[in-house]
């Protein structure tokens, strides 16, 4: 191969890095470029999932940049490990539902699976280790355990990371079960076209055949096109066949608008399990994390600003590296703190002390002068219950842990007395201005009002 079609790939490298830093990852070095034949540019990749990415996500804009740095009409194709480097015809492909092109009939059309959510990328903390356990179990076992598992959080917390690293895993399984990997709306959106077209049959073959049915954002089912009545014999087909059922939601079963009463007790026959917003701790090893599978070399403190700056979810923390990346190659500067601070000051408005458990502790402790023992002990004397009451109100407002850890940390107490607490304190403070004083307060002190 000429030593330009390899420069040539290599300027394509920085490119990307400059202009496109969201896009590409650390293992583009991986790719190994077989130069041009015919006006089209051969890579070979390094593994399946790898190859589909690239093609589905990927080929348009390296496309567009291979022919800004050579300055020729090129097309780029991409090969599997496996593949012979000719520009023989390609196997035949099948349109997708979003109108790419799958060529693997392993993971039925649907969404594209992103290797960068396999189980090795996702990094576990308190606020999420229960649902990387069972979706780490279902891999390992699908169909025996855990199904269906459903699991559930806020947006950007890893719910399709553990999703796509369930159906990453199957793949690598012998012999590798059949998958259908799909957004709700997208499942939805078939169905009305099965119907429309009179193909009801071809419908019910793809989805209830398969091994292992993975439905993202199961909220969006309604009740208008009649999707809930095809869903619930979809999922009773599969669990009495017992094949895999994996769904993510942003609400628990029973939270979901309008889903009926049927299906909530299906979706809670199996496993519900949570995941939550991640802790400073869990954000400074995500932002290690990703910055490492971006090659980009973060020092401790600006991982350490990043996520005591960034506490909403784990897409607003890649983000932050994305622009770090991008302003990093265009400035050739070292990354530093003044470096992070200066790429991000529009993002970045203005930078919170991390609102904790024990924050909120010392500042009620500190005012009511009681002991942190005595908030956690059984003792119900009204200079006790009072401030006890105070501090679940404050961290069950201003931290994300849920009612059962706050209910845990306070004597091993249930989620009903957390409730109870919140309640009477919220009604309280409507009337009492005294109270409202106090709290109001407090909450300044804790960093969650400005003075």
């Amino acid at each position: 191969m000429p030593n330009a079609d390899v420069q040539a790939w290599s300027e394509v490298l920085k490119y990307l890095r400059t202009h496109h830093a969201d896009m590409t990852r650390q293992w583009f070095d991986e790719i190994e470029p077989l130069g041009i034949e015919s006006g089209v540019f051969r890579l070979r990749t390094t593994s399946e999932v790898h190859r589909r990415y690239l093609e589905r996500q990927c080929a348009n804009v390296i496309s567009s940049a291979l022919q800004t740095v050579s300055g020729r009409l090129l097309s780029v194709r991409f090969l599997g490990p496996e593949e012979r480097g000719g520009t023989q015809a390609a196997p035949e492909q099948v349109p997708a539902s979003n109108g790419a092109v799958a060529s693997q009939p392993v993971v039925a059309e649907g969404l594209v699976l992103n290797p960068d959510f396999a189980f090795d990328h996702f990094v576990v903390g308190q606020e999420n280790r229960l649902a990387f356990a069972a979706a780490k179990a279902v891999s390992e076992e699908p169909g025996r355990r855990y199904n269906p598992l459903f699991v559930h959080g806020q947006v950007g917390v890893g719910k399709s990371h553990l999703l796509q690293a369930i159906c990453l895993t199957l793949m690598q399984r012998e012999p590798t079960p059949t998958m259908h990997y799909i957004s709700c709306e997208a499942f939805a959106s078939q169905y009305v076209s099965a119907v429309g077209a009179g193909r009801m049959d071809d419908f019910h073959r793809r989805f209830r055949q398969v091994d292992v049915l993975v439905i993202d954002d199961i909220h969006f089912l309604t009740k208008r096109d009649r999707s809930q009545e095809e869903f619930f014999h979809t999922f009773n087909a599969l669990h009495m066949a017992g094949r895999q059922i994996v769904m993510s939601s942003d609400a628990p079963p029973q939270d979901i608008p309008d889903l009926e009463a049927r299906l909530v007790s299906r979706f809670q026959s199996g496993l519900v399990v949570s995941i939550n917003a991640p802790l400073y701790e869990t954000r400074i090893e995500i932002v290690k994390q990703k910055a490492r599978m971006l090659g980009l070399d973060v020092p401790n403190d600006v991982a350490e600003f990043i996520a005591s700056t960034i506490s909403s979810n784990v897409r607003e923390l890649q983000g932050a590296l994305y622009k770090l990346q991008m302003y990093h190659s265009a400035t050739q500067q070292p990354v530093s703190l003044s470096l992070a601070r200066e790429a991000l000051s529009d993002a970045l408005i203005e930078i919170k002390p991390e609102v904790t458990i024990m924050r909120i502790i010392d500042a009620v402790v500190d005012h009511y002068g009681v002991k942190l023992v005595d908030l956690q002990s059984k003792r119900r004397q009204k200079s006790i219950a009072h401030p006890r009451q105070v501090c679940m109100y404050l961290v069950r407002r201003h931290t994300r842990h849920s009612l059962e850890e706050i209910g845990g940390y306070f004597g091993g107490r249930d989620h009903t007395t957390v409730m109870h607490a919140v309640r009477t304190i919220e009604t309280k403070r409507s009337s009492d201005s005294e109270l409202d004083r106090v709290l109001e307060a407090l909450e300044r002190r804790c960093g969650t009002l400005q003075s």
